[in-house]
């Protein structure tokens, strides 16, 4: 039991420091509202009647933009939300989907033929869900032009409704910034360090088409990680920064979209075969056992008892820290233990169908995935930052020096 309250302590003293760390580097974009950005504001819509017309109006808000939507052959009235909205704004372009060929996950095949649908200098995708603050594209558009990067991805202000949006969706800031060592990302090209979030994703156009884009990733689930990765293939400096002053989103409606939302791409991070038994002794022994231990309190030694609360105050300190920097509500904070139970339990659901071969089931479309990205494949450890707490530990850099 001893061994136990001290291997608890040690691996939720390590993601709590680089997190304290991390906020020092993921900071927001200076806010720039002093020049039209010459940038197309890119959403592929599927099924997104209720969602694309304030989509739509907020990307319009900021001045310079052309706003492009592909319709990806929706099944509600989509297209014509759209067409209501281009008939008095000229700024708007609505792009009817062609049909997805095999091979191709259907998000990445509607990116690529948005992007292949404008001749702007800057790419920022994003998805339905998302509404842009009005100085959004020229302040994501400076930060990309100061930061020496040809790819950058923002993580916009999570809303949450239902007990599932609580219980998981506040684990990307945490999953990010408590595994992801950033100051050696920002000073490496290495794939390993490849994050990013699929909500907000803004490029520069020559080094997309030079990276392969979309099309290099095309049967790829998890856009977020797999076209950073490309991106650093080919060459190119990645980063992320925060978007929550600049963005919201609401990713999904009701607990079970929940579920099944992060369920779909699992075996592309976390959930992968090489990844899954290190992540998850990593996640539980310091993120779950801790609050175990504390449960059994009257039998534990005062050395055990000491670890323990060290250990359960040190996984709760970077979710206090996330509510309050990242606007989650308060009480998020306290599903912390539960909530990594559930993000493993979909981790393991999500590996066991993929090994049986059984596709995710998303907008009405089976999600297969192919094992590489265009003619790269994956390094033998995976270097997908999902991974990154299992990558860092294997390279000796999940505390990163100067």
């Amino acid at each position: 039991m001893t061994a136990l309250a001290i291997a608890a302590l040690v691996l939720a003293a390590g993601p709590a420091i680089l997190f304290l760390r991390n906020l020092h580097v993921f900071q927001p974009p200076v806010k720039r509202t002093d020049f039209a950005a010459d940038v197309a504001v890119l959403i592929p819509a599927r099924n997104e009647a209720c969602n694309i017309g304030p989509a739509i109006e907020a990307a319009l808000a900021n001045r310079g933009v052309e706003v492009l939507v592909l319709d990806d052959l929706s099944m509600d009235g989509t297209a014509g939300v759209v067409a209501e909205i281009n008939a008095r704004e000229p700024r708007v372009r609505l792009i009817e989907g062609a049909t997805l060929p095999p091979g191709w996950c259907g998000k990445n095949w509607a990116c690529a033929q948005l992007a292949a649908a404008t001749r702007r200098p800057r790419l920022l995708f994003v998805d339905a869900d998302v509404r842009l603050a009005p100085h959004a594209a020229a302040t994501i558009s400076h930060f990309l032009r100061e930061s020496g990067a040809q790819f950058a991805s923002g993580v916009p202000s999570q809303v949450l409704g239902s007990f599932g949006e609580r219980l998981l969706i506040p684990l990307i800031h945490f999953v990010l910034l408590a595994f992801l060592p950033l100051q050696r990302m920002r000073r490496s090209r290495h794939p390993a360090y490849a994050t990013g979030c699929g909500q907000l994703i803004v490029a520069d156009a020559e080094a997309y088409g030079r990276a392969g884009g979309h099309t290099e990733i095309r049967g790829k689930i998890h856009d977020g990680l797999a076209l950073p990765r490309a991106f650093r293939l080919a060459g190119f400096q990645t980063d992320v920064f925060d978007a929550t002053e600049i963005s919201t989103c609401r990713m999904y409606r009701t607990s079970a979209e929940t579920w099944r939302g992060f369920s779909k791409n699992t075996h592309e991070g976390l959930g992968a075969p090489a990844r899954i038994v290190p992540a998850t002794l990593l996640l539980l022994v310091g993120q779950v056992l801790p609050f175990g231990l504390l449960a059994a309190t009257p039998s534990l030694a005062t050395i055990e008892f000491l670890c323990a609360f060290g250990a359960a105050s040190l996984a709760l300190l970077p979710r206090f820290v996330a509510a309050a920097r990242f606007r989650q509500p308060w009480s998020t904070a306290f599903l912390h233990p539960l909530g990594i139970a559930a993000l493993l339990g979909i981790q393991w659901l999500g590996l066991i169908r993929f090994w049986r071969g059984r596709p995710a089931l998303w907008k009405g479309r089976m999600c297969h995935s192919e094992p590489k990205i265009g003619k790269h494949r994956s390094p033998a450890r995976g270097a997908y930052a999902g991974s990154v707490l299992v990558e860092a530990v294997c390279r000796n850099e999940l505390w990163p020096t100067r």
